[in-house]
């Protein structure tokens, strides 16, 4: 079973805010613990036909990437956000239930690591690379504010769909 804690060793707002989004990390990942192959590729809301656990989960991993790689470091965009149109805005969680759940949490806690250790070695206060919508460079605090509450809020959504496809409650 995933470990999770949302008390952090320390009380200085790096630790904090590590530990919040590790924390929102592995809820995901624990609201995923034991579903079968199946189930993780079932979408069980009427009006919601990508809302899967493989979907959500291949979201968060590329949420985070765009925020990370390409926001933040200045990256190019890269993986199946840059095939988003009007017509296909998440393909990320179209073309997930063509991938098993193990191989989407893996790749997710890898990039994860990689993330945490950046965010361990960066000034909180540095800039993206590219700007948001307004023009305005955001600092690393804000990117990793907007992960935490995109994980928080899409982990609602991995209750609600664990719920309906086997009934699984909790964590």
């Amino acid at each position: 079973m995933t470990q999770r804690t949302d008390t952090p060793p320390t009380w200085d707002e790096r630790t904090q805010l590590a530990t919040f989004l590790d924390y929102a990390r592995d809820t995901a990942r624990a609201k995923c613990e034991g579903v079968s192959d199946e189930d993780a590729r079932k979408a069980p809301l009427p009006n919601s036909p990508l809302m899967t656990m493989c979907g959500l989960i291949s979201h968060l991993r590329w949420v985070e990437h765009h925020w990370v790689q390409v926001m933040f470091l200045g990256d190019e965009p890269e993986g199946p956000l840059t095939v988003a149109t009007d017509d296909d805005p998440d393909p990320e969680m179209r073309t997930a239930v063509d991938i098993p759940l193990p191989q989407l949490l893996a790749e997710y806690e890898e990039q994860s690591a990689r993330y945490r250790r950046l965010v361990a070695d960066c000034d909180l206060n540095s800039t993206a690379e590219r700007p948001i919508g307004d023009g305005r460079h955001v600092d690393l605090r804000r990117v990793v504010l907007h992960l935490i509450e995109e994980i928080s809020r899409h982990n609602g959504h991995l209750d609600v769909v664990r719920e309906l496809v086997d009934g699984q409650t909790g964590v």
